[in-house]
């Protein structure tokens, strides 16, 4: 199967597997997308969605967030891990919406990137997922996956979100990168991979993750 075929062939099945595609983290406008995403890094969408409602019920814009001290949000969100950062980063972003950005969430990498505790990846989120806007953040999942199915050589998300922007059509993007995102999650995860179940990875795999897959197995 070459390149080309590879991709028709994960587009196909994923469509097939994801007709209707779930969003992880619980939202219901830009700015609490933004929050929930940037409580998900180092963290699961499990534990940031029974989280998220404790926070949101205090303060679900950014003016209501301001008037909480750091030390409030971090005792709330403690659980979901690195409430430290995270905490001054909530605190710090609601008060640049609010001083340059009317309170919105801005539509674009570079001011959301300005954003304090805001990177590349939670920005692409926030701007598919709030906005429609054409991205494809590569978290863990998607990097794995990539790798695995030979559509990039891995060496960081950097080069994987290239590739995947150039290999998959920019339509189907948003949707693309959650299905991939629950496919390595339910079929091709890091740990208790079985590749029987994994039919992707499987049919177009890279040979030298194949051969070490049925190695360790044999070991």
């Amino acid at each position: 199967m070459n390149k080309q075929d590879s991709v028709t062939f994960v587009i196909n099945k994923l469509n097939e597997l994801y007709p209707e595609i779930p969003i992880p983290l619980d939202h219901k406008d830009p700015y609490t997308l933004l929050i929930a995403v940037l409580m998900s890094a180092q963290s699961t969408d499990v534990r940031v969605n029974k989280i998220t409602p404790l926070l949101f019920e205090r303060a679900d814009n950014p003016y209501d967030m301001i008037k909480l001290s750091v030390e409030e949000i971090r005792e709330i969100i403690k659980p979901v891990g690195l409430s430290p950062m995270k905490s001054k980063g909530i605190h710090g972003l609601s008060q640049i919406l609010i001083d340059k950005h009317q309170g919105k969430v801005p539509k674009t990498y570079e001011a959301l990137e300005a954003l304090p505790a805001v990177g590349h990846k939670t920005a692409a989120v926030v701007l598919s997922q709030a906005f429609g806007i054409p991205a494809f953040p590569v978290d863990t999942h998607i990097h794995r996956l990539m790798y695995r199915w030979n559509l990039t050589n891995g060496k960081n998300v950097i080069q994987t979100e290239k590739d995947a922007k150039r290999l998959f059509p920019k339509e189907l993007w948003n949707d693309l990168h959650l299905q991939i995102i629950w496919y390595g999650r339910e079929y091709s995860p890091a740990r208790g991979w079985d590749i029987e179940k994994d039919i992707i990875t499987k049919t177009i795999g890279r040979k030298t993750v194949l051969n070490e897959y049925y190695k360790s197995k044999k070991a």
